[in-house]
């Protein structure tokens, strides 16, 4: 395992972090639930791999999550680097409204108080006095960004939280939120969606993150699971589903991926991995100071993630990959 500073802050974490927003089940991930033994052994695969970065959020599963990593970090939570996020709730006590899912709605709230309170909701789901790093979910511009620094950094100052950074947001947002005057330690980590599908935000953020030092952490590299190879394209989902609400499982766009797993078969077979090895690989070398978020439910994907680390990829074989996806290739993914 490779590891590396996070942002600024004094936090050493794993090149690879642990997704667990599909251990939150619910109408959004609608093939299974998970439960806190499935739960233990993940982290037990992570512990044996090397990952110690761990990513959830309240509204995983509306609590779900949160409190089956609180059991299975029992007895080893100083095993592992613990990042949650703040902003998102369902306690009915303001904000603005985001969504209605699984018969909660769940509203946006960046105000201080509202930020105090999920950190106390968390450190009680998950059973541990404190957070190492709190990432707000959604910026938001309705609510002072004075104000929403001021209380991460004093939940820093109270040892509640380590770091914190920010998701769902923009390059302006991290220079604004640099800018705080109440800001001390300042954005550690940027978590945003960047894939070879959909790179365009990131780039776009890459270079604002390298003026600040700030870590920059992808979701979605493995679009929900439609880069992990063709037969992934024949699967369906429910309505509610997110796979069911993403581009790629439109019948127009089955041809370019097809012609991409094509294209990308024998670079697979030269390098020894499969297809979502290889697009990890790619995502990992456009950015230095990369964190690669993975959503991994069962024990034996954590062990096949990590194989990506071992490859190498040549700069031309970087751009012929995204080559062949181009046509396919869309500005804004909002999930």
């Amino acid at each position: 395992m490779q590891y590396k500073k996070l942002g600024n802050s004094e936090l050493r974490v794993s090149t690879i972090a642990l997704g667990t927003w599909g251990l939150g089940g619910g109408s959004v991930w609608s093939d299974r639930d998970s439960t806190a033994a499935e739960a233990a052994r993940l982290l037990d695969a992570c512990k044996e791999q090397g990952i110690n970065y761990i990513d959830t959020a309240p509204v995983y599963g509306t609590g779900a999550s949160e409190e089956l990593l609180g059991a299975a970090l029992a007895g080893r939570r100083h095993d592992f680097i613990l990042q949650t996020k703040c902003s998102l709730n369902w306690r009915g006590e303001g904000g603005n409204f985001h969504y209605s899912r699984d018969g909660y709605t769940v509203n946006n709230d960046t105000r201080p108080e509202a930020i105090r309170r999920d950190v106390e909701d968390s450190l009680r789901r998950m059973k541990t006095d404190y957070l190492d790093s709190v990432i707000v979910h959604y910026v938001c511009k309705s609510f002072p960004v004075a104000e929403t620094v001021g209380a991460l950094e004093e939940l820093i100052r109270q040892g509640k939280i380590r770091a914190y950074g920010l998701s769902n947001s923009q390059p302006t947002d991290l220079n604004e939120y640099q800018s705080a005057p109440e800001k001390k330690q300042g954005v550690s980590v940027v978590q945003e969606f960047f894939s070879i599908l959909s790179p365009f935000h990131g780039r776009d953020y890459f270079p604002v993150c390298e003026k600040y030092n700030t870590t920059f952490q992808t979701y979605g590299v493995l679009e929900e699971g439609f880069l992990t190879g063709p037969a992934f394209l024949e699967r369906k989902f429910a309505k509610t589903d997110i796979r069911s609400r993403i581009p790629w499982v439109e019948e127009q766009y089955h041809d370019g991926l097809r012609r991409a797993f094509e294209a990308w078969t024998p670079l697979c077979r030269e390098k020894n991995c499969s297809f979502a090895q290889l697009v990890e690989a790619w995502a990992l070398a456009q950015h230095p100071n990369m964190s690669l978020l993975v959503g991994m439910r069962k024990p034996e994907n954590v062990a096949d993630t990590v194989r990506c680390l071992t490859l190498s990829l040549s700069p031309a074989e970087l751009a012929a990959m995204e080559e062949t996806v181009k046509p396919i290739q869309v500005k804004v993914l909002d999930k």
